[in-house]
């Protein structure tokens, strides 16, 4: 395929506000399509991506390289590329404007096709080393150079890390199932990835064996699982009648959730985002490879942060300063975490996940040799609401968040990338009267006043409906914003501000800028109220109003370990409220 037909692609979902019509755009290129790999190397692209997150490997390309490949390509001065990009605030449209000029004084370059693209960028994406930043700009540069301008602008931007089309994974998978031939082939696709979240990978599949080569797709050790999760509930005894009573009780730790895959004496460490992060804890690679007695195995995890003098919890805060590349040793001195296990996924060549959760339990505690490092997260299986209370007041006690709750009966699979109530949420800060702890995602930005004026220091926030993958607004917030954090929103926001609204996104507020959803928040509130304005439950409980936080603040937690499909629900929002208006009433 040639790469100037797939760009109108891209220019076609970036016009459009509608999923629909993406998803109809998206199942139309699927059909130009014939060869498995190209297929595979599209919907890459399509994401702005060359391999998936758990890789690791990224074009590593900021905007100041880009700007330097632009001016290599097109011959103009950096210093003009930069002034325009202040201009623009795109770097695509920026490439798109100069690549464009030099191409009226062109006369022979070399038409790009989809391979060359993607090869390019794969090469850009390994490219390491001493000398490594002028390999890449010049890399990067070569196919400017035979790009027009509309093609340039994609290239740039897929440089960037940021497509501006709107287009995430789960859209993508309903196309390839409309392509595949019934929008009913979703879920099979949707269970497979996963289990493999490498959308190429999938898409490669899907055409090469059809639906049944995808309903085939297994674990693979080394490839992380996307992670189950959990709906939430503000008592105890909604906990017990949510799951009929048969239930196992969690500590809910305040850390960073581990996905770790262990091949003999390789140790693989993924996050909840499904990241790479292995180096960033060496420590807890050593203790699985001296105390989880498998060959081959997938066990979930709570790292937790540690006083070195008294073995408490500390706060997750804490245990965010072990996110860096460097002086890593002394971080493992200063902030000693401990490995909380609490559920397995795969043992020796077997996959677990249809199994009941107590019978996985049973299998994990078999395999842990505890020690200060390692031990089964603290669990029972609570005979009465009281025991569930107990041990909700001892987790407290103890410096947790609260419980995890799961289903114990017979239908107590793990289900990946799932939310429903097989797992439930018990949090502290649920029980507060009218004041709830929620992670809501970025979808607007607003200018402020006076000392603010002139950043964007307001912004509107959503919860997501995973049933129809949108973002649907529930508040604007601007309070417990610090300087710095004004400083910081305003520099992540950068390349993901919109001048039309993201066709996953939905609000009847209109912001100075749209957000493409991507960064989450956490945001605290008095209370849930109805809105004329925001979206969120909208028609729900009354017709032509949604729902909205009222008073809400930024509690100066960015959730970076969250991804935006990761943010409360509108399902959650929705129970909060009815939980909210009992207590009124």
């Amino acid at each position: 395929m040639k790469f100037s037909e797939l760009v109108t692609y891209f220019e076609r979902l970036e016009n459009t506000s509608s999923r629909l019509d993406m998803m109809a755009i998206l199942a139309e290129l699927y059909k130009k399509i014939t060869d498995p790999d190209e297929a595979s190397m599209v919907s890459y692209l399509v994401l702005g991506e060359i391999h998936p997150p758990y890789v690791g490997l990224e074009l590593g390309m900021s905007e100041k390289l880009i700007i330097r490949s632009i001016s290599m390509a097109s011959g103009y001065d950096a210093n003009q590329v930069e002034s325009k990009l202040n201009e623009l605030g795109d770097i695509g449209k920026v490439a798109e404007y100069f690549i464009s000029k030099k191409r009226q004084m062109t006369l022979f370059t070399t038409e790009l096709n989809v391979k060359r693209v993607y090869d390019t960028l794969d090469k850009i994406s390994k490219t390491s080393g001493e000398g490594s930043i002028n390999d890449k700009i010049r890399l990067l540069a070569s196919l400017l150079v035979d790009a027009s301008g509309l093609e340039a602008r994609y290239i740039a931007r897929i440089a960037e890390g940021v497509m501006r089309i709107g287009v995430a994974d789960m859209t993508l998978l309903e196309a390839l199932s409309i392509h595949l031939g019934s929008r009913e082939y979703k879920p099979v696709l949707e269970e497979a990835y996963n289990m493999v979240p490498d959308i190429g990978y999938i898409t490669k599949v899907a055409y090469e064996k059809g639906i049944e080569g995808v309903k085939k797709i297994d674990i693979k050790l080394g490839i992380p699982v996307r992670p189950m999760l959990a709906e939430r509930v503000k008592s105890p005894e909604e906990a017990w009648e949510k799951t009929n009573g048969q239930l196992a009780a969690d500590f809910k730790y305040d850390g960073e959730r581990m996905q770790i895959h262990k091949d003999q004496d390789n140790v693989l460490i993924f996050s909840r985002r499904l990241e790479n992060i292995t180096y960033q804890f060496p420590d807890v690679v050593e203790t699985v490879k001296k105390s989880v007695k498998a060959n081959k195995v997938i066990i979930e995890g709570e790292a937790v942060a540690i006083d070195k003098n008294t073995g408490e919890f500390r706060p997750f805060q804490e245990l965010m300063r072990r996110k860096r590349k460097y002086d890593i040793e002394k971080m493992i001195k200063e902030i000693p975490v401990t490995l909380r296990v609490f559920d397995i996924v795969y043992l020796n060549g077997e996959n677990l996940m249809k199994k009941p959760f107590p019978e996985r339990r049973k299998i994990l505690e078999e395999i842990i040799e505890e020690s200060e490092w390692i031990k089964p997260s603290e669990l029972i299986y609570p005979k009465n609401v009281k025991e569930l209370w107990d041990f909700f007041l001892l987790a407290i006690e103890n410096g947790c968040e609260g419980l995890v709750i799961k289903n114990a009966g017979p239908e107590s699979i793990y289900q990946a990338g799932a939310r429903g109530w097989l797992w439930i949420k018990l949090k502290r800060d649920y029980r507060a009267e009218l004041v709830d702890t929620l992670d809501l995602v970025v979808i607007g930005a607003l200018y402020g006043r006076g000392r603010k004026g002139g950043n964007l220091s307001s912004f509107l926030m959503a919860v997501y409906d995973p049933d129809n993958d949108i973002f649907r607004s529930v508040c604007k917030v601007g309070t417990g914003f610090k300087d710095e954090d004004i400083a910081y929103m305003n520099k992540i926001l950068k390349p993901l501000l919109r001048d039309k609204r993201p066709a996953r996104v939905e609000s009847g507020m209109e912001p100075d800028y749209w957000v493409e959803p991507k960064i989450v928040l956490e945001i605290q509130a008095a209370e849930i109220t109805l809105s004329p304005v925001h979206r969120a439950a909208y028609n729900v409980f009354q017709e032509g109003a949604g729902l909205a936080l009222r008073f809400p603040r930024f509690t100066g937690r960015y959730r970076d370990d969250k991804s935006p499909e990761d943010a409360t629900t509108e399902k959650e929002l929705i129970e909060m409220f009815k939980q909210q208006r009992r207590k009124i009433e």
